[in-house]
């Protein structure tokens, strides 16, 4: 089984070919923030530099949400227009758990934030164990505030990871919590991929007009509008 996984929820868009137990290649650029501009050359340059072809892959990953509305919608239709193209089957991976496998270390409780702007972010708690990450929360969309406090609940040690802690990470020491390190920090194609081998093996693989988003919250403009009635 080989996979070709994308993310570009955050900042950073990523790319990676991952097999089981071995990630082929992966490349990610956060210099660019037009994903519309780096998303396409970096799938050819993946793919040209492992000396592989789209029909090597077996599947197409991608992470399906939360996150960036304009990144999501540019992995969805890069992915459902690949998997068409060469007859593959899309693995949707959530975003958050993901990104919390950045950081797995078996008994470890981890919490994953994205920044979603007005102090409020995406997140969600997961616990590390043998079998993979187990969800103690579910995807929230919440204040900062309110959601680390829900962290402070839990009485052990969490360790944070995602784009929330570049704006949060005071306040997240300051309550007694760790940080992933900057490596680990923000969303990997490679997780994506990882994650994606797991759920292919398991069956739960669509086609690609199946693909649905995990947005969580309505678009700016359209709440935007709703203020102003």
């Amino acid at each position: 089984m080989r996979i070709l996984a994308l993310e570009t929820t955050g900042n950073t868009a990523s790319v990676a070919i991952v097999e089981r137990n071995n990630i082929i290649a992966e490349f990610s650029m956060s210099c660019i923030k037009n994903h519309s501009l780096t998303l396409m050359p970096l799938i050819s340059h993946v793919l040209e530099l492992s000396k592989l072809k789209l029909s090597d892959m077996s599947h197409i990953a991608l992470s399906n949400g939360p996150g960036s509305f304009t990144g999501l919608r540019l992995a969805a239709s890069t992915a459902k227009a690949l998997a068409h193209g060469a007859n593959l089957k899309i693995v949707p991976v959530p975003t958050l758990e993901a990104l919390a496998y950045n950081a797995f270390m078996e008994n470890r409780i981890v919490a994953a934030i994205m920044d979603a702007r007005r102090g409020e972010v995406y997140a969600s708690i997961y616990l590390c164990e043998n079998s993979g990450l187990k969800e103690l929360t579910p995807n929230l969309n919440e204040g900062f505030s309110v959601f680390l406090g829900r962290v402070c609940t839990l009485d052990a040690p969490v360790t944070f990871l995602g784009d929330g802690c570049l704006i949060h990470g005071e306040a997240i020491k300051n309550s007694g919590f760790g940080i992933a390190p900057f490596n680990s920090l923000l969303q990997r194609a490679s997780s994506v991929g990882i994650l994606a081998i797991e759920r292919a093996e398991k069956e739960m693989c669509i086609g690609y007009n199946d693909l649905e988003l995990i947005y969580l919250r309505k678009p700016q403009a359209e709440r935007e509008y709703e203020e102003r009635q």
